[in-house]
């Protein structure tokens, strides 16, 4: 069983705080499946505003560390490694759905799985759930680039 902390995930991914959405990488098989958490904290800058009263995590950011979790997926899976200055992409979301909100305290675990390639452009399924029970999922469409000089 493959495993990755927070720091390999930044070795992996550009992404950092606040927008680093993935704490850990509990397991992986390289084009199969990725487990992943998110520590969901009172102390999340979006919290300040969405909703003060009423502290729900936004579903963007949902989808947003689902795609995160996409992209360790395919990274740790290429055979070539991409240049460190090639970035990932979140080309498409289909069939979301949100079946219950995300609040403080709560621990994200996002599962990934592998469906298909197609000319550097990746699908996985993806579906969230905090304490055994689905609160997200969507199919994410992703691909990587190099920047343009």
């Amino acid at each position: 069983m493959k495993r990755l902390n927070c720091e390999q995930i930044k070795n992996h991914l550009p992404h950092r705080y606040p927008f680093l959405l993935v704490d850990r990488v509990l397991e992986y098989e390289v084009r199969d499946h990725l487990i992943a958490i998110k520590n969901v904290t009172i102390n999340e800058p979006f919290f300040l505003g969405h909703f003060p009263e009423n502290a729900i995590m936004p579903g963007v950011l949902i989808i947003e560390s689902m795609a995160q979790a996409a992209a360790l997926l395919g990274e740790v899976s290429m055979v070539d490694k991409p240049s460190e200055d090639a970035l990932y992409y979140l080309v498409g979301v289909d069939n979301v759905r949100f079946k219950k909100p995300v609040v403080p305290g709560d621990q994200l675990r996002i599962e990934v799985h592998f469906e298909k390639e197609r000319r550097n452009i990746w699908k996985f399924h993806a579906t969230s759930s905090v304490d055994g029970k689905t609160v997200s999922s969507a199919e994410l469409l992703t691909t990587i680039t190099a920047p343009k000089a």
